[in-house]
């Protein structure tokens, strides 16, 4: 059930992406007296489509290949690779007739869409439901790293308080762009000790292997204090009660709820000897570890403080556009990480297999899903920047040098740059997918 919720996310939200993206290119075509032929959701590859429809003189419909959309601007080269069109004398409702600067404002109007979806989707999350975080202030236990973690020198209890000198306002701070981009330094305290620990420029290609909690928990440490205890469950038999602190488990020394939640599952089936402070009194209990790796209690939440900022209808629109920016810059420095070599591509590249597995994920939670395809919009927008051929960004740079020469570059370069761009991308599809089911099937 959980593989078709993801799928059934992915499909809508990159469905309203890919048709907000095109009707970006469809309006301003339209602003210019350019003629649009179709507007495709999904591509109608060899003449096969599932449903269409004309009205005036475009045709809308959806196609069978599920690999984005389009729209087909009269009189201009582009992946239809319409050459008996474009043989014909030009025309002054297509394209190419057009001057540089208005065809630039439709082939950018995709991605200022992306943009403003983006940030829009992000300013009303904002505005209805604010920012929770946890106050990296109020954090008494430090943190809890995972393997990755560990590997660079952080411990258990360790509380980071600045990055690259910048104080640390937000506990998630820690596993953000800004520490997981690698090169970086983070300041912490470890008892009595201040110390600086360097994080790797290679540190994601690990991260995406194994995860983020194997770099820091999400979520900071907590006493071992037991906060409440399930009736009828291994702790309630043997005795323990609220508020009784564990301190040893098998005789080994526990200190935080994480000491208790990785020992434990190792006794599965076995009774071990459990040792706890209440009040005073020094006690000993023997419990049988259920066949699960659990013996029923839980912690206290309560010594991590939430914050919640709300915002109104205003306020709330730069932490949106903010928000934006920080992703789409975050794309930008990942490109480049993978460029200068410090990232691997098949580390930082996810396909929709990991979109709707890592992104969007199993439950249908409505924030959630609008906070992803919020994140995907100003994604798509960077990707459709890039100067490849057949995107965008490669129609930007031709006619930006269009521009600066004073004619257009000739129809047959173009054409082979077509050809070339969607080579391109198709290679980089089946790379991503290949990838994609890979981790799927190989994943830690």
């Amino acid at each position: 059930m959980s593989g078709l919720i993801m799928a059934s996310q992915l499909i809508l939200g990159l469905s309203i992406l890919v048709i907000l993206h095109e009707l970006g290119h469809f309006l301003a075509a339209r602003a210019f007296g350019i003629k649009v032929e179709k507007f495709y959701l999904f591509f109608d590859a060899w003449g096969f489509k599932l449903f269409s429809f004309k009205k005036g003189d475009c045709e809308y419909g959806i196609g069978w290949l599920p690999l984005g959309g389009y729209v087909k601007i009269a009189g201009m080269i582009d992946e239809s690779m319409d050459t008996e069109q474009m043989a014909q004398p030009a025309q002054p409702w297509e394209f190419r007739s057009k001057p540089a600067w208005q065809r630039l404002i439709v082939m950018l109007g995709g991605v200022f869409v992306n943009i403003v979806v983006g940030i829009f989707i992000f300013w009303m999350l904002t505005f209805k439901y604010g920012e929770t975080y946890i106050a990296n202030s109020s954090v008494q236990n430090g943190i809890n790293p995972g393997s990755i973690g560990k590997e660079i020198g952080l411990k258990k209890g360790d509380k980071i308080i600045a990055i690259n000198g910048n104080k640390v306002i937000r506990f998630d701070e820690l596993i953000s762009s800004k520490v997981l981009l690698g090169n970086t330094n983070l300041t912490l305290v470890r008892g009595d000790q201040t110390m600086d620990i360097k994080v790797p420029e290679d540190i994601l290609n690990k991260v995406s292997d194994l995860g983020i909690e194997a770099f820091i928990s999400r979520m900071p440490l907590l006493t071992s204090t037991v906060d409440s205890v399930i009736a009828g469950k291994p702790a309630a038999k043997a005795g323990i009660e609220k508020g009784d602190r564990i301190v040893a488990i098998n005789g080994v020394p526990i200190k935080y709820d994480a000491d208790v939640r990785s020992l434990v599952p190792d006794f599965k089936g076995k009774t071990i000897p459990i040792e706890v402070n209440r009040g005073a009194e020094h006690l000993f209990f023997n419990v049988p570890i259920d066949t699960a790796g659990t013996i029923g209690i839980a912690f206290n939440f309560d010594e991590i403080k939430e914050e919640t900022l709300k915002y109104s209808l205003m306020a709330a629109l730069p932490v949106g556009a903010n928000q934006a920016w920080k992703t789409f810059s975050d794309n930008a420095k990942g490109i480049w990480k993978v460029l200068t070599g410090k990232i691997q591509a098949n580390k930082a590249f996810s396909g929709p297999v990991e979109i709707a597995r890592k992104v969007y994920g199993g439950e249908w939670i409505w924030a959630k899903f609008w906070a992803s395809t919020g994140f995907i919009s100003i994604a798509l927008a960077f990707m459709n920047l890039l100067p490849i051929p057949a995107l965008d960004g490669g129609h930007v740079v031709f006619l930006l040098v269009e521009m600066i020469k004073g004619k257009p570059l000739g129809e047959k370069f173009m054409e082979r740059a077509q050809i070339v761009g969607f080579v391109m991308l198709i290679s980089l599809m089946v790379f991503v997918l290949g990838n994609d089911i890979f981790k799927a099937i190989f994943r830690h």
